[in-house]
């Protein structure tokens, strides 16, 4: 069942310490809808978000977003001034970094992407909870 759309946003410092902040947004969100299960995944998704805008976003702040999609069903997201998009590539074993578009799409079961903003992009996950099974 299909609920009204919910969404919270944040702007947010591209610094390496704004991840802690995106993860305790990300956090309160999910706990005040009640999706708990879905914190650790989103928490990741979003701190290999805001990591990867570190690195190569241009402007001095970025915006994060959790959408309620459906009722059990949210989408993690982060705007920033770069063009430059992610892309899943094999990383070797003894790289040490790369590996974050990987780790969403794991997260993610395959569901995330990068929409082109004229001015820059929005990455975005999507996460879903388990489905209840009704006893019967």
């Amino acid at each position: 069942m299909a609920t009204k759309s919910s969404r919270v946003t944040e702007t947010l410092p591209r610094k390496p310490e704004s991840a802690r902040l995106a993860r305790r947004l990300v956090s309160a969100t999910l706990r005040v809808w009640g999706l708990e299960e879905l914190e650790d995944a989103a928490q990741l998704v979003v701190a290999e978000l805001m990591s990867n805008a570190v690195v190569h976003a241009k402007r001095d702040s970025v915006r994060v977003t959790v959408t309620r999609l459906h009722q059990r069903r949210v989408r993690v997201a982060l705007v920033d001034l770069s063009r430059e998009l992610p892309q899943l590539r094999p990383v070797g074993a003894q790289a040490e970094s790369g590996r974050g578009p990987e780790i969403v799409n794991a997260l993610s079961r395959g569901r995330w992407g990068v929409d082109p903003l004229p001015w820059g992009k929005r990455v975005w996950a999507e996460l879903s909870a388990a489905e209840e099974v009704p006893c019967g």
